[in-house]
């Protein structure tokens, strides 16, 4: 069985506040040709259709169509929920674009009842985990500690139950929106640490044939079962080394895997320059950036006059500028945002209960502090999605 791996859409995301909305149809397109193209059985979505909860009207749009076109070609498309995403919203209508052949898994509850599609050799069970935000599920699947590990091994735990009931030979795939162990992050991915843990390892997925996996925006094999596709765009600089693509899987009789990675279309390259401004405006060897979206960090030990205005007359398409003079990150003149740069909420907070008191927090205090922040953020969750 074919199967094409993507995800992280993120339909009506902006990059830095350019529109990626005609970019993102021109991917919908080319996602659609291929599926045609190379014939494939199956489309697998693992997550983060959308940026946010409430997405805007032109991105419902485009999913609509996008729907539309996958359904027109008949073949089946399993496409789960992600952090970015309202899991209830996505799955309004569930039911009913079932007949149409777009399996939408969004229910926590649900992650046991798997889409079968046949092929020559027999079944293949699709079962797809969708975000499962600990504090939320915690009771759906009976753990007394919310982590991002307890939740995903108890939902594994009755993906292999459930397939122990199935036809001798039926193989297992499995979408999953998730940080596993091995996964490299940039710096466009939303935060999902617990308990000051984000990851979870990949031998919690063992039993499945395949794992397709989403949150990480950069396409990645962790095992040659266990891959992430990575985001068909990018959505931050530091994705400037990215290669965009998704993954063509054959999926055999006996399980075993062959993946082949396929480029998507780069709307304008991306480069992230450094240096003072006369040597960026200078340098003959960033010519090959003129026509790039452009990140340059000036260098200058003071700021110079009106550097946007001189960097765009060479590169147009500058659109994040950073002063970052050289200077030690504890000089005292450091800015702020480098200082922090690279630090979690919870490094800071135990950094200014020191700078407070000139000692920091013991291990309760440590706790509390992790504690209220995981309380916020499913908080935060919650009321974004009840929107």
């Amino acid at each position: 069985m074919r199967l094409l791996h993507t995800s992280d859409w993120h339909l009506g995301r902006a990059f830095h506040r350019v529109s990626m909305l005609g970019a993102q149809a021109e991917f919908i397109g080319h996602l659609v040709a291929t599926v045609r193209e190379r014939e494939v059985d199956a489309v697998l979505v693992s997550g983060d259709v959308y940026d946010r909860a409430v997405p805007p009207l032109a991105a419902v749009e485009l999913f609509d169509d996008a729907l539309h076109r996958l359904a027109a070609l008949g073949v089946p498309t399993v496409m789960i929920s992600g952090n970015h995403d309202s899991a209830r919203r996505l799955g309004v209508g569930a039911g009913l674009i079932d007949r149409a052949g777009i399996h939408l898994r969004t229910e926590p509850s649900a992650v046991a009842t798997p889409v079968v599609l046949a092929d020559a050799h027999g079944d293949v069970a699709f079962y797809g985990l969708p975000y499962l935000e600990p504090a939320l599920v915690k009771d759906e699947f009976g753990v007394d500690r919310a982590g991002h590990e307890a939740v995903l091994a108890a939902a594994m735990d009755r993906v292999r139950a459930d397939l122990a009931t199935r036809p001798e030979g039926t193989r297992c795939v499995v979408l999953a929106h998730a940080f596993v162990t091995g996964g490299e992050a940039s710096d466009s991915e939303r935060d999902i640490t617990v308990g000051g843990v984000a990851a979870v390892p990949a031998g919690v997925f063992d039993g499945a044939h395949y794992v397709a996996l989403g949150h990480l925006h950069g396409c990645q094999t962790l095992t040659e079962r266990v891959r992430y596709s990575g985001s068909p765009l990018a959505y931050s600089f530091s994705e400037a080394g990215h290669r965009k693509s998704m993954w063509l899987v054959d999926l055999a009789a006996d399980g075993t895997v062959r993946a082949e990675r396929l480029d998507c279309p780069v709307p304008r390259p991306l480069a992230r320059v450094r240096g003072t401004l006369e040597e960026l405006l200078a340098d003959p060897d960033l010519a090959r950036h003129e026509d790039s979206w452009v990140e340059a960090t000036l260098t200058d030990p003071v700021r110079p006059a009106d550097p946007m205005a001189r960097l765009t007359e060479r590169f147009p398409h500058t659109l994040s500028l950073v002063f970052a003079p050289e200077r030690a990150p504890d000089d005292p003149r450091a800015s702020y945002a480098r200082r922090l740069a690279g630090r979690s909420d919870q490094q800071i907070a135990r950094d200014f209960v020191a700078h407070v008191r000139g000692a920091g927090p013991d291990e309760h205090e440590t706790a509390i502090l992790r504690e209220t922040f995981d309380a916020v953020r499913a908080d935060a969750t919650v009321r974004e999605v009840a929107r």
